[in-house]
This record gives C-alpha cells, sequence and structure tokens, in this order.
C-alpha cells in the first residue's frame, strides 16, 4: 500500500529530475549571469546602475561577487529583474533522485556488511567476497525500499 508520503516522495523526484533534465546541458557563463545578461542586451554597467539605483562600482562588485559565488540571491533577483529578467535558482541532482537514492543505500549497505563481515572474520566465519557482494546488493535494495531513520548518516 502506498502512503501520502510516498506519493510525495515521488512526486518532489519527478519534479526534480524534469529540471535537472531540463539543465543538463546549462553550466555558469565564465563572466557570470549578470555580465552576459548585461553584454547580451547591450547594456553598459553605468545603465544598469541607473536602472537599480546604485552606483557603477556596485555594479562591478556585485559582478565580482557573483563570479566568486558570494552575492546573495535576493541582490542576483533585483539585478535580473533590472535587467528584464528572472532569476532562477535550483538544486538538483546531478543524475536523478533514484541514482542518490540507490547510490547512498549502497554506501550503507557496503558500511554494514563489512562492518559485519570483519566481526564474522574475527570468529573464522568470513564470508567469500561474492557472499559479501551479494548481502550488500540485498541489503541495499531492502535499504531503498524501507529507508531507516539514519539513512543519510552513513557518509
Amino acid at each position: 500500500m502506498t502512503s501520502v508520503k510516498d506519493t510525495a516522495i515521488r512526486q518532489y523526484a519527478r519534479q526534480l529530475d524534469g529540471v535537472a533534465q531540463q539543465l543538463a546541458g546549462l553550466s555558469k557563463p565564465k563572466d557570470g549571469w549578470i555580465a552576459t545578461m548585461r553584454k547580451a542586451l547591450g547594456m553598459s554597467a553605468p545603465e544598469l546602475a541607473r536602472r537599480t539605483g546604485v552606483t557603477k562600482p556596485a555594479i562591478y562588485q556585485a559582478e565580482r561577487k557573483e563570479r566568486a559565488g558570494g552575492i546573495s540571491l535576493q541582490h542576483m533577483e533585483k539585478l535580473a529583474e533590472a535587467m528584464g529578467g528572472r532569476f532562477v535558482y535550483a538544486i538538483v541532482p546531478v543524475d536523478s533522485v533514484k541514482d542518490v537514492l540507490t547510490s547512498q543505500s549502497r554506501n550503507v549497505a557496503e558500511q554494514t556488511v563489512k562492518r559485519a563481515s570483519a566481526h564474522m572474520a574475527l570468529e573464522k566465519q568470513s564470508l567469500t567476497s561474492k557472499q559479501i557482494e551479494e548481502e550488500i546488493e540485498r541489503l541495499a535494495e531492502e535499504l531503498l525500499r524501507d529507508r531507516p531513520s539514519d539513512f543519510w548518516e552513513a557518509m
């Protein structure tokens, strides 16, 4: 039986995977988004400064801060609007939500099985490499299906 929580999780995953797919080839321009948009519009820094009510040096500083990763989201939004654009901010999975979950479940399973295997080896009951791998796969599938509360604690 599917719970409301499971349905919501699947909906969020579909939404993120769709956005990730749309943004797949997108990367930040070398000059940053502010400078790239401004130059594409043929807008000078003084013109953008007038439109945003700041000084020309403040525009150049914003462009530097953006390239360095130190500009606020609110400032990016304000500059985007001043240039007739909109600022879009997103966190998306590199591949898919399912891939992130699968990788984490495998990591948790691997740590758990290797820890248990080490204890078993001390008691001269060690498993073969094949048995260890099979147990990791079995446990990873179980963890993916029924995620425990400490699922994200393992690295």
